[in-house]
């Protein structure tokens, strides 16, 4: 079994696009995709903008039978799964036994579209303290089981191998993808699907936000809201979204010819035990999960060509970052560019992590460092190359990717140009 896992096949879905190209050519462009909420009335919100998605269940390729009973969470992860195999030419029952093939899906707040919706339904509209069952839907079980989001991804590839779900709030899309790398790495699986959705532009999680004043409230300029690192930052634009990567064992996908965007050598998750939401200034626990991610990558921190910032543009996160690329990277953080995607597609809570592994597999290939958006003014403690406004051509052979979540949760992937050999 080959240590190194590739990535041969990725989909993207988020805010401002409707495809993995659109996603790329948006985030390059250093265009936002965030507006003023239209999946209900936010006039009675602090924070009324997000990076909402237009989905069309149809256009997606689904009936309305799947549409009615899947959450909008669901549908994103299923029609990302079905592109990203396609794409990687994997398919079971032909050339791969599904009991090879494996699913690891990451999520923050589960099916929250539809257990919302129903509750409001349930309840009348909020005014029974009491809810007449008589009028639940009958899959309201599978909104209550986060589990339900990956056997549906398996039922849609076809997998019959290890299937889970990863929870670690925002870090949930890094972290299911290195439960997958685990599956590879000792055996488990030859190709797992792998990578994170999430779909929590409502009214309760959005007023969640609100009470800790974590989102931006500038209402009146929804494109120039989340802006990272910027000396006027006032929090993140909360947002949906999903990416699903194929991984595979690098012996096994040069065995089949496949095309490879690159290789996932380091990963690391570490908790500070410190706070619910807040940060240590230092940056102490952010910087060993990156150093423990590189030590398993077997590089030297100078050998880190780009980095993808957690960069949500909350003031503590942004420090809280910063301090971390100096006390990891050394004198080298002052020569790597950084940037944060979430600048243009908001903060998609457990999904964002894969859809930051996606566009760091995209940067590779492409050899481009996308930018941060609405960087105009940056802050003078952020002072690192955080790559304003406009993208740039590099050589990327090797990307660091981080994540940060409520309770604590710090993680860091290491990704790498594959050569059809080692990474």
């Amino acid at each position: 079994m080959s240590r190194d896992v590739v990535i041969t096949g990725l989909s993207v879905l988020a805010p401002g696009s409707t495809d993995t190209e659109g996603f790329w050519k948006m985030i390059t462009a250093g265009r936002s995709a965030i507006r003023r909420i239209t999946a209900f009335d936010p006039a009675a919100f602090r924070s009324q903008v997000a990076g909402e998605i237009d989905l069309d269940p149809a256009a997606l390729g689904f009936t309305r039978r799947e549409a009615r009973r899947l959450d909008r969470a669901g549908l994103l992860a299923v029609a990302c799964a079905r592109r990203a195999v396609r794409e990687a030419g994997i398919a079971s029952g032909t050339d791969l036994d599904p009991g090879r093939l494996g699913v690891s899906v990451g999520n923050a707040v589960g099916s929250a579209t539809s257990i919302e919706n129903e509750y409001v339904v349930l309840s009348d509209e909020g005014r029974q303290w009491l809810v007449d069952q008589k009028y639940q839907s009958p899959h309201l079980f599978d909104y209550f089981v986060p589990g339900s989001l990956a056997r549906e991804t398996a039922w849609a590839v076809g997998a019959e191998g290890p299937v889970a779900v990863v929870s670690a709030g925002c870090t949930s899309g890094i972290d299911a993808l290195g439960h997958a790398c685990r599956l590879i790495q000792e055996g488990s699986a030859d190709v797992v699907v792998a990578g994170a959705t999430d779909a929590p532009v409502t009214p309760i999680a959005v007023a969640c936000f609100d009470a800790i004043k974590a989102t931006s409230r500038r209402n009146d300029d929804p494109e120039g809201a989340p802006r990272p690192f910027d000396r006027t930052r006032d929090g993140f634009a909360l947002a949906e979204g999903a990416a699903m990567l194929v991984l595979e064992d690098g012996e096994h996908a040069r065995r089949r010819g496949a095309d490879v965007y690159g290789a996932i050598t380091g990963y690391a998750a570490h908790s500070n035990a410190y706070h619910m939401t807040g940060l240590t200034r230092d940056g102490t626990e952010m910087a060993r999960a990156i150093t423990t991610a590189l030590d398993e990558a077997r590089i030297d921190p100078t050998a880190v060509r780009y980095v993808n910032a957690h960069g949500s543009g909350t003031r503590q996160n942004d420090l809280h970052e910063t301090e971390a690329f100096k006390k990891a990277l050394g004198a080298h953080a002052y020569d790597v560019p950084v940037s944060s995607i979430k600048s243009m597609v908001g903060h998609s809570l457990g999904a964002i992590g894969a859809i930051e592994v996606a566009a760091c597999a995209l940067a590779i290939r492409h050899g481009v460092v996308p930018p941060t958006a609405n960087l105009h003014e940056p802050d003078p403690e952020c002072d690192l190359d955080y790559v304003p406004l406009e993208a740039r051509e590099r050589d990327i052979d090797t990307v660091l990717t981080v994540g940060s979540g409520f309770g604590g949760f710090q993680s860091a992937m290491v990704l790498r140009k594959w050569r059809g050999g080692r990474a």
